[in-house]
């Protein structure tokens, strides 16, 4: 049974779990375009957790991958993913073997190390074994491969009637094993050895050694999915991973260091998640989503990241703006949800998205990508002052305005809807576009043309941001439509989604004009876009900060009294650490830093919990009890790009910290930092041509800021 199948729903694709990815363990690295999922002993098993293997462009290019220390599988050491998640590395040894009638083989005579890492559309693996008895051993070392070139689609369970052709071609030490696709593209897997197997066939490579006491021998291969290969050795192997190593796509970044080493793990973890997710795209760098089933580019999750990020390293921004600006649609197509100005929702390389089995080649199914797009412009303009690369965007941000204002509203009533063209397509499509995630009060399913609140406050967000850009670009005349615009939505908005009884914003207005009067996540949203009254916002942190939502380990994604809680469910009960992330910095934008802190501290716990802590995509909702972590969701991506970006925007929105570029500036507006952080570096700030070191002290009612290095010409302020 392969780890999800997949199902129609009321016309929706629907990811049916059937057996859990955190039932084990598992090892995943990614590099470009190709990433990898192993067991903890470094195998890829046809059996378990169906995605494992080795991806490339959206296609299984390794499917099984098995090593054997004679014909059995070793009893596993440890194993661990390097600090920067650059190779997996796997020690094993023997289980007790038989050698005869009379004897057998202690177990943990034998050591076995294996490393494997990804560079350049190839795994390279070594296998060092080392014979720790008195005497020499005669030995098999196996492998077992198999490539089933299956589209992450099919991984994910849909089901095909046809299939290209494979075969495979076996010559000494070199093993070719090519799928020629339907949409007429040959893929590749060619596997490579060091030195000529005693036996080798399509499916298996035996070697016969002699292990001599405590003289190790290293065995190494490659499996190519791209590009030329290169004979496997010491020399080839060392030399790739030590550029797999060093690669860092942002030099400059901003380095943070805490008196916490406990915290300080989880931000050197998500700084490496979010390190290995970036992938180097013909317009920039981009993170893609998450692994297994989101490495590609998203539009809503690498916009958000790039917010995270951005006063880390405002590179990545750019770089998201410029790969969206190159996507955006240009023209009505019903079958991919796509209209003029649109900003992509996904985009994908595999088969079926060729053929267009599914929707997903470039998709645009998204109502809340298109406004997001132009609050980073507008963000990462004040934060770096790159007038000449927001010159260059500025017609695409005008299209994305226009959309907003035709397409997005398409019936008039001055608020951005979404309703989906194509049946197969994404039936909610904000942040939350699962089939249930929109209900009313009785657990009645919302019906588009949908609504949703925060989009709402990210349209008022783009168009007070888009004011500012066209001001800088010498326009008198636009800023003033444009905040006039916004100023009105927000009168509509107040009007139509506050629910006074609720003392909260309605979750979305339905096709009716009826407002969803359920507790959500949401509206922390409203309050992280700015387009929430200021009398109004305590009453929202408040119920955002009730049991209902509240669960000690987050905020959660509906209150637990609605009708469609479900503490396990996708999107009606679980919690996500991004959400809590927009949540906080929504707190603390209205001066809410107390409750701000709650939710960093409730995240950081659960990060304390989870293996390498690596906070997934989400987990289950239940509540806080003492001495339990979190409830794990059992199909979780694991790393998520905004789940790694969570930790940064936390922090950010504790410390009240702002960048602007002209004039230099950086403020802290009423700083505070939880408990667990008495003292806080920022290492190599930058801001505009200037650079600076900052330490940052907690004190009981205030946080001081110290000064440790300057370069060039710089405002530090702080506000309280």
């Amino acid at each position: 049974m392969t780890m999800t199948d997949i199902i129609k729903f009321q016309g929706h694709t629907y990811i049916l779990a059937t057996s859990p990815r955190i039932t084990t363990q598992t090892l995943t690295l990614k590099e470009g375009d190709t990433f990898a999922v192993f067991d903890r002993f470094g195998d890829a098993s046809p059996v378990g957790s169906g995605e494992q293997g080795v991806y490339h462009r959206g296609t299984r290019m390794l499917s099984q991958h098995e090593f054997r220390l004679g014909n059995q599988r070793p009893l596993l050491l440890s194993s661990t993913v390097h600090e920067r998640n650059a190779f997996a590395a796997v020690d094993l040894t023997n289980p007790d073997i038989p050698i005869d009638d009379d004897r057998f083989l202690t177990r943990g005579t034998i050591h076995i190390f294996r490393a494997q890492f990804l560079w350049r559309g190839a795994l390279y693996c070594r296998t060092r074994v080392t014979n720790y008895g008195a005497i020499p051993l005669d030995s098999d070392l196996t492998y077992i491969y198999d490539a089933d070139f299956a589209d992450v689609f099919e991984v994910r369970g849909i089901s095909r009637s046809r299939r290209g052709t494979r075969s495979t071609q076996v010559d000494n030490r070199v093993v070719t094993i090519t799928y020629d696709g339907l949409d007429n593209q040959r893929r590749t897997a060619r596997l490579e050895f060091s030195w000529a197997p005693a036996e080798v066939s399509a499916t298996s490579a035996r070697f016969t050694v002699r292990l001599p006491p405590r003289d190790p021998i290293d065995l190494f291969h490659t499996i190519t999915f791209e590009g030329e290969s290169e004979m496997p050795s010491l020399s080839s192997f060392s030399r790739h991973r030590e550029a797999m190593v060093a690669q860092q796509p942002f030099p400059k970044a901003c380095i943070v260091y805490t008196a916490n080493e406990q915290f300080n793990h989880w931000l050197d973890r998500s700084t490496a998640d979010l390190t290995m997710l970036v992938t180097e795209c013909l317009d920039g760098p981009y993170p893609y989503a998450g692994v297994p089933w989101f490495s590609t580019v998203f539009g809503r999750d690498g916009i958000i990241t790039a917010l995270q990020y951005l006063w880390v390293a405002p590179e990545l921004a750019r770089g998201v703006l410029a790969t969206l600006a190159a996507t955006q649609a240009d023209a009505l197509d019903a079958a991919n949800d796509a209209e003029p100005g649109k900003i992509l929702h996904e985009a994908r390389d595999g088969e079926m998205a060729e053929l267009r089995e599914v929707p997903f080649k470039r998709y645009y199914g998204s109502a809340d990508a298109t406004p997001l797009f132009v609050m980073l412009a507008a963000a990462y303009l004040q934060r770096t002052g790159d007038i000449v690369f927001i010159r260059g965007l500025w017609r695409n941000i005008e299209r994305a305005l226009a959309w907003i204002d035709d397409y997005g509203d398409a019936d008039k009533d001055g608020f951005v809807e979404y309703a989906r063209k194509r049946p197969e397509g994404l039936f909610n499509q904000g942040w939350k576009d699962s089939e249930d995630s929109v209900s009313h009060a009785d657990g009645h399913l919302a019906q588009p043309p949908i609504a949703l609140c925060e989009v709402q406050g990210y349209v008022y967000a783009a168009k007070i941001g888009a004011a500012e850009i066209a001001r800088q670009l010498g326009d008198t005349v636009l800023p003033i439509r444009l905040e006039h615009e916004a100023e009105e939505l927000r009168c509509r908005f107040e009007e139509r989604f506050w629910l006074e009884d609720l003392g909260t914003y309605a979750l979305a207005l339905d096709g009716q004009k009826r407002p969803c009067r359920v507790l959500s996540s949401n509206p922390g949203h409203v309050l992280f876009s700015g387009i929430c009254r200021p009398d109004r916002a305590r009453h929202v942190a408040e119920t955002l900060m009730a049991p209902a939502l509240f669960s000690g380990w987050g905020v959660r994604t509906l209150g637990e009294q609605e009708q469609r809680y479900n503490p396990m469910s996708y999107h009606n009960g679980s919690i996500w650490p991004h959400d809590n992330a927009i949540v906080a910095a929504g707190m603390a934008r209205y001066g809410m830093t107390d409750q701000a802190e709650r939710v960093f501290a409730a995240i950081f716990d659960a990060a304390l919990f989870v293996d390498l802590n690596r906070l997934p995509e989400l987990f289950c909702g239940f509540g806080r009890l003492s001495g339990q972590g979190p409830t794990l969701y059992p199909v979780a991506c694991i790393p998520q790009a905004w789940a790694s970006g969570a930790v940064f925007q936390l922090l950010q929105a504790c410390l009240g910290l702002t960048l602007t570029a002209d004039p230099p500036l950086i403020l802290f507006h009423r700083p505070s930092l939880p408990e667990f952080l008495p003292s806080v570096d920022l290492r190599n700030l930058r801001v505009g041509t200037a650079e600076v070191d900052l330490q940052l002290i907690r004190h009981p009612r205030n946080v001081g800021v110290t000064v440790l290095r300057r370069l060039g010409e710089v405002e530090i302020r702080v506000e309280m």
